[in-house]
């Protein structure tokens, strides 16, 4: 018995007529007037909301079964691009065509949704259009394969290579190979790939698939594309400015060719349309910045190699001054630089004057890069470090403070230092061109030291007091004007003049008195060897003494040396006559110090040379008796052996001198004198003698023997109290000791003097607590 009657059966089959969906089957010749009828018997039925959503559900299913992986079929694996171009562009067509036949039904299904009473959305959506849309997008999406995109990055890698070759080389000659899609210009497939390119993306953006499927595809395919644009055009140049061909090249090709994706092949977007308008502006925005976060990396990574060839590099620096303020690496700049600093600069391996050298470069180009200063601070603390604790670093500022020439950077910075030492006024910021400090500035360090401090002082920073550098130009100062056989004194005082400007007048009062006697010794030199008395006592030699000014003066290194007794009483001449011309002063010698021209006959041979006392003290020896033991000279010479033994070989490398046996000297004599020289009957040398040494006690020397007046304090003390930490010495000292200016002992070099202390076993150390050791 059947419970549908005859008329329903009718209804239902011009309803299956009308939504052929319901038979699993799209296609339908119901003409619009035959459907009429239809929707007369659905709205009379009452049943129009049950068919709708029956409809829509069939439509998913047919989708969902039908459609999508016909669609998903075309996404094989293939490693040819134009092959992967054509299953792709295959693919959309024919997902085209199939949402295509649904659209006779599609406006059936509008004018039944529209009658019914509920009012309901399909999936939330505004229109039935919209709603199915949202079907097949959801649908596809569903079933992505797992290497859907290989095809996707083939047909756009073609397609944006025939852009590319076509916006850089539109003029192409017949005999070479399209550099566009790679065939022989006769075969040359451009055209073609433009106009299927153009026709699958617009029926893409017509299905309202173009971002949700290809757009990850996209966006990974352009990135690399620029990422290797930049590195391309930029890596090992630093002496040109690449960001502003960057730009124009992101906007002049890649923007316009996703533009024309966008856009049907349009260069232009339509101005009615906001939606591609903001999807292009945000794309735009999204491809600025990755250009700017990627060629940032790059210049990061060739930072180090950037310094060191500034100035020449300036152009790159201006980019990544350009750059970092429109990306998040600041940080990373700081973290990389700085391990390039460590790695590359401070280790053993490095000369002092190169970590300097790079040091200056740093600070030039940082604070180019970064004016506030914050930059530079963070990155150099383990170089300033590093530089604290190398034993010759002030030694090697100072001396490349005072070079010659344009080789030395820290030089010309003084200079220019000092011309501009009558701008400060102009220097100060104006309050409109005022600007805050980074946020990663540490609030405690004053903004306007950290922008204004120049070069040297930041050198003078690393270790926080002047004085050290000051001491340090006058041990080498005195080391020049002891050294030199003819002093220069107008460049001296040229470079003097400068550090004064830089350092203080009275920081610099000792080394002017300094150059003043070398001028007065001259005088004094001159006015000794007119006096007729010193002249008559004195006929074999003649000698130039260089008085200097003891309290003035570095202290020297203490060494030991007796001259001959005819020396001696040469001295005690030049003496008595200064003490004649001066009164009350007399002269304390240090036969140790200067230069010593003697000429040597051996046999027919002559020799003139110039020695140091020391070795001219020797061979004088050796004038009275050609044969001595190192013992005996140590016994008329008041020099210890070693010393003795170190500083005899100069004369064997003169082959004057030869060792007969252990520790005993012979004078070589006659032919065998010298062998090395030619025969001439006279034979002439200027020979520098081979010590280089300092003749002064070091910086840090003479800073030990400062701190020794504060040791008999700290033996009192810890003999009342029996233990201390080193805070509490510290404070004490500065309250109890009655110290001369310029004698302040800092924390660290108190920690330094006591360790040194613990080390002789004069200190014991224990629980952080130093005190005297049991007897």
């Amino acid at each position: 018995m059947s419970l549908i009657s005859d008329e329903h059966k009718v209804y239902w089959n011009k309803i299956n007529y009308a939504f052929p969906i319901l038979n699993d089957t799209i296609v339908s010749d119901c003409t619009d007037l035959e459907y009429i009828e239809v929707q007369q018997i659905i709205t009379g039925l009452g049943i129009q909301n049950k068919i709708r959503d029956l409809i829509v559900t069939h439509i998913e299913k047919y989708v969902r079964q039908q459609v999508a992986p016909q669609f998903w079929a075309k996404f094989s694996k293939v490693e040819e691009e134009i092959k992967g171009f054509q299953l792709f562009k295959s693919a959309v067509n024919d997902l085209y065509d199939a949402v295509n036949k649904f659209s006779g039904m599609l406006r059936r299904l509008i004018i039944l949704n529209n009658s019914c009473s509920d009012n309901k959305t399909i999936f939330g959506e505004r229109d039935v259009i919209s709603g199915f849309i949202l079907i097949i997008r959801a649908t596809l999406l569903s079933q992505l394969p797992v290497d859907f995109n290989i095809i996707i990055f083939h047909f756009y890698k073609l397609s944006f290579n025939v852009f590319d070759n076509e916006y850089e080389s539109p003029d192409m000659s017949e005999d070479v190979m399209c550099s566009g899609c790679w065939n022989d210009y006769s075969e040359c497939i451009c055209s073609y790939v433009v106009k299927v390119f153009y026709e699958t993306n617009r029926k893409l953006m017509e299905m309202q698939l173009l971002e949700r499927l290809t757009g990850q595809v996209l966006t990974n395919f352009i990135q690399v594309r620029v990422e290797s644009h930049i590195q391309r055009v930029c890596t090992g140049t630093f002496d040109v400015s690449h960001i502003a061909h960057l730009e124009n090249w992101l906007e002049t090709t890649v923007m316009t060719w996703l533009t024309r994706i966008y856009c049907g092949g349009s260069s232009k977007p339509p101005p009615d349309n906001k939606n591609i308008q903001n999807a292009i502006y945000k794309f735009k925005q999204k491809l600025h910045y990755f250009l700017y976060h990627t060629y940032t990396k790059l210049r990061i990574d060739q930072l180090f190699n950037i310094i060191i060839e500034y100035p020449d590099s300036q152009p790159a620096i201006d980019d990544l001054k350009q750059c970092i303020d429109k990306t998040d690496l600041r940080p990373t700049l700081c973290r990389v630089l700085q391990s390039a600093l460590e790695t590359r600069l401070l280790h053993p391996g490095v000369n002092t004057p190169d970590i300097l050298t790079a040091y200056v470069a740093t600070i030039r180009s940082i604070r180019h890069l970064d004016p506030s200063g914050v930059i530079l601070d963070t990155v150099t603390k383990p170089v300033r470090s590093y530089l604290r604790n190398r034993e010759d670093t002030v030694r090697s500022v100072v001396s490349s403070l005072t070079e010659e020439g344009s080789g030395s950077e820290l030089a010309e910075e003084l200079a220019k230092f000092a011309a501009e030492v009558d701008d400060d006024g102009e220097k100060e910021e104006a309050w409109d061109e005022w600007v805050p400090d980074p946020v990663d500035a540490d609030p405690k360090v004053n903004a306007s030291n950290r922008k204004t401090s120049d070069i040297i002082s930041m050198l003078v920073n690393v270790y926080g007091s002047k004085e050290l550098f000051v001491n340090e130009y006058r041990t080498l100062l005195a080391d020049r004007l002891l050294a030199q056989g003819v002093i220069n004194t107008e460049k001296e005082i040229r470079h003097l003049e400068l550090l004064k400007l830089r350092f203080g007048e009275s920081q610099l009062h000792n080394c002017e008195v300094m150059l003043k006697d070398i001028s007065d010794s001259k005088r004094i030199n001159a006015l000794i060897h007119q006096d007729q008395t010193f002249q008559e006592l004195n006929n074999k030699f003649t000698a130039n003494a260089m008085i200097m000014s003891a309290q003035f003066w570095p202290p020297f290194k203490d060494e030991s040396l007796e001259l001959p007794e005819e020396i001696k009483q040469h001295f005690d001449a030049y003496t008595k006559s200064y003490e004649a011309l001066k009164g009350n002063r007399t002269l304390n010698w240090k036969p140790h110090l200067g230069n010593v021209n003697i000429e040597i006959e051996i046999g027919e041979k002559k020799l003139e040379l110039t020695v140091s006392p020391f070795n001219a003290t020797v061979i004088m020896h050796f004038q009275s008796k050609p044969e001595w033991s190192l013992d005996e000279l140590h016994q008329v010479m008041k020099v210890p052996i070693t010393v003795l033994r170190r500083k005899i070989t100069y004369w064997q490398s003169q082959g004057i001198i030869s060792e007969k046996g252990t520790d005993l000297y012979v004078l070589v004599e006659g032919s065998d004198a010298k062998s090395n020289v030619s025969t001439n009957q006279v034979q002439e040398m200027i020979c520098e003698d081979d010590e280089s040494e300092s003749v002064m006690a070091s910086a840090h020397d003479q800073r030990e023997g400062e701190l020794q007046v504060f040791w008999s304090y700290i033996v009192g003390m810890l003999t009342n109290l029996d233990c201390l930490p080193l805070d509490r010495i510290h404070q004490m000292l500065k309250m109890f000791a009655a110290l001369a200016p310029g004698t302040e002992c800092s924390v660290q070099e108190l920690r330094q003097f006591l360790d040194t202390k613990v080390r002789t076993h004069q200190l014991v150390f224990q629980g952080g607590m130093y005190k005297l050791p049991k007897t």
